[in-house]
């Protein structure tokens, strides 16, 4: 199938962390590709999620001579999901590639992407790589982080949701419609169709310097998924709660009959204070649980922004809260 003949316009979206060095090649590449597969009708929208680097000058500079690539700087750090909301709300591609900036993702894969996703009449084609090229630890996150998918965002079983996907211009529509502070894209997906696939992609060393992410943000992006789409973790405290409660109740009873069976049986402290911190510890992970609920529920009243756009290489002028107005 002829890509020409079925596309007007592609999008390449790039979320830029700690990236100066890197991003030129990532970009040189995309375009070295569009140029083989006869696509010019192209825009790559780069954004920099506040990034501590001159990532952004490397930007605006390759904007400024060549208008298909477009620099977005937000006014502080939201985050690789709300910079990939802020590149959405700007693309205007009828086929979206998300793609990292560490030259992982390689640039050859996007014509796989997209032919996957019009010979198979697909809504989102993820890149799957036959060997992953990570640390240990990012290993580790990635098992985490699908498991967390399938068990409570319904992800398909044995489907690979990585961070090199394509996917149709209606469904990212309807992605940027949500207004939640803590977006995670991949849970809008799942959420939004069913029609999903993967395409085998070779997965490349890193240009230079190491992954972005570091425990604390896995673990924020794995506490975006548990609860912003599901409440079956409420649901586990409670079974939880419970489990606990009979346990305790089959001991007591355990006690009484040891007691009237032997009356000399000396009750122990250690036993007793094992009991409570043991119980403590639960109800405080339950209780911490439903507190993050609650102040996730608060913040998204109180109007906490996805992001926000200080700059745009396009008029160079400063954005409102969540949206290009």
């Amino acid at each position: 199938m002829s890509m020409r003949n079925t596309l007007t316009k592609l999008s390449v979206v790039i979320p830029c962390y700690r990236s100066e060095s890197t991003i030129s090649a990532v970009i040189d590449s995309i375009r070295a590709i569009f140029a083989q597969i006869s696509i010019s009708d192209y825009e790559i929208i780069c954004v920099s999620d506040a990034s501590p680097d001159n990532v952004y000058s490397v930007i605006s500079n390759m904007s400024a001579s060549d208008s298909r690539i477009i620099g977005i700087e937000l006014a502080r750090n939201f985050g690789q999901h709300g910079a990939l909301m802020a590149g959405y709300t700007h693309a205007s591609g009828d086929i979206i590639i998300s793609m990292d900036d560490d030259g992982q993702t390689a640039a050859d894969g996007i014509p796989l992407l997209i032919n996957k996703l019009l010979a198979d009449d697909l809504d989102v084609v993820f890149a799957r790589y036959p060997q992953i090229r990570q640390s240990w630890f990012r290993r580790i996150g990635t098992k985490v982080n699908g498991w967390m998918m399938e068990s409570l965002l319904r992800k398909p079983k044995g489907l690979a949701s990585t961070s090199f996907f394509a996917c149709r211009k209606w469904l990212l529509q309807e992605i940027v419609k949500t207004q939640s502070p803590y977006p995670y894209v991949h849970g809008y997906i799942f959420r939004c169709t069913n029609r999903m696939a993967n395409v085998d992609i070779s997965h490349h060393e890193r240009l230079q310097g190491e992954s972005g992410y570091s425990f604390s943000g896995l673990l924020r992006l794995w506490l975006n998924g548990f609860t912003s789409f599901s409440v079956k973790p409420l649901r586990v405290a409670t079974f939880l709660g419970g489990i606990i409660a009979v346990l305790g109740f089959i001991l007591v009873l355990a006690i009484i009959i040891q007691k009237l069976l032997d009356p000399e049986t000396q009750m122990g402290w250690s036993s007793i204070m094992a009991a409570i911190l043991f119980i403590g510890g639960v109800l405080m992970i339950m209780l911490g649980l439903i507190g993050e609920y609650l102040g996730r529920v608060f913040i998204t009243i109180n109007g906490s922004p996805q992001y926000i756009i200080r700059s745009d290489t396009r008029d160079n002028t400063s954005y409102g809260v969540g949206s290009n107005t």
